[in-house]
């Protein structure tokens, strides 16, 4: 029998049309699925595709093979899905990445639920801020902000997250609030130095849409020009823990201060003002047949996030 990603190739390279199309259904490259329906042409000794620079066609013969191979095929991909059922329960190891910080906080004490909801399913959860090659590293999902999306990939957006500014009362017991971005030159402020450049963030604040007596947006963005800092981090997570022992203010995104916020540890400087850091993303492989073991864990953190309103506690508009 033929490997079954040779003929995986050929079936979806035929219902979409492109070699391009395949990949992006299988998680490969173009080019890994051209040389599979080449090796399957050679095995066969028949032409499947008539080849052009702009279109793809069955012959003849590829017609007939795709007939007849159709339905089983659907048969084997349902056979190999279900192997990750234990009597009838999605199980297997279950690979995803996520933030350290944001993983302990948000996704960490949904492990108990998930298990009691699946037991057969073995986590198997990689806590890391570097980016990581879903497919070829083997994971299921992961979840995070800023991955470039490239072709076999999806990605669902679970929240929009916004950065606000925030310091200890101990810190601000005695110093007057600001009132404006432009009065926190006056504080003593911890900033972020990005690791990927190297440059230390400035801030930049947009102002909540009807503040200000309702009258209208008021200023869009305010850049504010900084002193010099009083420490600079590269780790949001060591920023708020620099903030919680009252060492100045912080510009820092909400799922790193919400638990201090609502404790008291930390409050919030220029409530009428934030700044918007993107989106936070579960993505996980564009496959028509997804084992049940991935499928489970989609739905859960997307029902658990829709629960507890995530999306609308990550925003301050």
């Amino acid at each position: 029998m033929e490997p079954l990603n040779h003929l995986e190739s050929f079936v979806q390279s035929a219902e979409g049309g492109s070699f391009s199309e395949a990949a992006r259904r299988l998680g490969l490259t173009p080019a890994a699925v051209s040389k599979n329906v080449a090796r399957l042409e050679a095995r066969l000794g028949l032409r499947l595709f008539q080849r052009s620079t702009r279109s793809l066609k069955l012959t003849e013969g590829g017609e007939r093979f795709l007939a007849q191979i159709g339905g089983a095929l659907a048969t084997l991909r349902e056979a190999v899905a279900g192997v990750d059922t234990d009597d009838g329960q999605p199980s297997g190891t279950l690979k995803v990445s996520m933030g350290q910080a944001f993983g302990r906080e948000h996704v960490l004490p949904m492990m108990g639920g998930f298990l009691a909801r699946y037991p057969a399913i073995v986590p198997d959860w990689h806590f890391d801020n570097q980016q990581v090659d879903l497919v070829g590293e083997g994971f299921d999902a992961a979840i995070g902000g800023g991955i470039e999306l490239p072709a076999g990939l999806v990605a669902r957006e679970l929240a929009r997250i916004h950065v606000v500014a925030v310091a200890s009362p101990a810190y601000m017991e005695g110093r007057k609030p600001p009132r404006h971005p432009s009065d926190l030159a006056a504080l003593d402020t911890l900033m972020r130095r990005s690791s990927p450049t190297g440059r230390v963030r400035g801030w930049t604040l947009r102002r909540v849409r009807g503040a200000g007596g309702g009258t209208g947006t008021g200023e869009g963005e305010v850049s504010v020009e900084l002193p010099r800092p009083r420490a600079i981090f590269n780790d949001p997570e060591a920023i708020a823990h620099a903030a919680l022992m009252g060492l100045g203010a912080a510009m820092l995104p909400l799922p790193f201060v919400e638990r201090g916020l609502r404790s008291g540890e930390l409050m919030r400087l220029l409530p009428d003002w934030y700044q918007d850091a993107g989106a936070v993303w579960l993505y996980y492989p564009s496959k028509k047949l997804l084992p049940p073991k991935t499928r489970v864990f989609i739905d859960f953190v997307l029902e658990r996030f829709r629960e507890e309103r995530f999306a609308q506690r990550m925003q301050v508009a």
